[in-house]
């Protein structure tokens, strides 16, 4: 086990990732940032110290030795984890990215990349969960009931017509915000701001994935979509 800790910081993150040098790299600029650091060399580590050592962020590389990062995600959301996970993708294709989305990453970062910006995603994931953690304080009773549709803020549960849907992370988070004010349009770039705390550049493909595994949840014909709507050419709504 090499899994090993850097401590001194607020926040801790930690790194799953093969390539030593890009490890190292991460942890060092990680650290001199204020994080409290952890790293792991291969997936069967990862996982382990996911569980034990209580990260606020995983920064997962998709491709590793014993356990995929997919692998790893999905038992990690399977445990009830809510922790943030931004997904390292090797290759820029469509079929990486979606499948790091669809086994519960948050975020995903294509190599090669810039330190800076998968600093400014973790930070992003940071204050995403603090602003959580804060409102749930302040509002933990707060139940939005829409026709059928429940929403429980408090125990992050969602039941349609009785029946509890099983949500992802971030489906329940940008659900629960758009339910908040029905009727109000949402544009891909002021969803991606206000759910997952960061501003893609124009990447708005993962607010698209998301609406369309909702609406395969809580549609009666997701083809056909009368309670989470598109507005065409602006965004999203929930439809009063």
């Amino acid at each position: 086990m090499t899994t090993q800790a850097v401590v001194g910081a607020k926040n801790k993150v930690l790194i799953v990732e093969d390539d030593r040098t890009l490890r190292e790299t991460l942890r060092y600029n990680l650290v001199a940032d204020g994080f409290d650091v952890v790293v792991a060399e291969d997936g069967g580590e990862g996982l382990m110290a996911a569980r034990s050592e209580n990260p606020d962020v995983i920064v997962l590389d998709l491709m590793l030795p014993t356990l995929s990062g997919i692998e790893i995600c999905k038992s990690l959301r399977r445990d009830g984890s809510i922790t943030p996970i931004v997904m390292l993708t090797a290759r820029d294709a469509e079929v990486d990215r979606i499948g790091g989305l669809e086994s519960g990453a948050d975020d995903y970062v294509t190599k090669p990349f810039s330190v800076r910006e998968l600093l400014a995603r973790v930070n992003a994931q940071v204050r995403r969960m603090e602003m959580l953690q804060t409102y749930s304080e302040t509002t933990p009773e707060q139940v939005i009931e829409l026709g059928g549709l429940v929403i429980d803020g408090s125990s992050r549960t969602v039941k349609l017509n009785g029946e509890t849907l099983e949500l992802r992370p971030r489906e329940f988070d940008l659900l629960a915000h758009l339910a908040a004010n029905p009727g109000r349009v949402y544009t891909r770039d002021q969803l991606l701001q206000d759910v997952w705390g960061f501003a893609y550049a124009g990447d708005t493909r993962t607010v698209d994935v998301h609406v369309r595994w909702l609406r395969l949840k809580i549609e009666e014909d997701p083809a056909h979509p009368k309670m989470l709507g598109t507005v065409r050419g602006v965004g999203y709504r929930i439809n009063v």
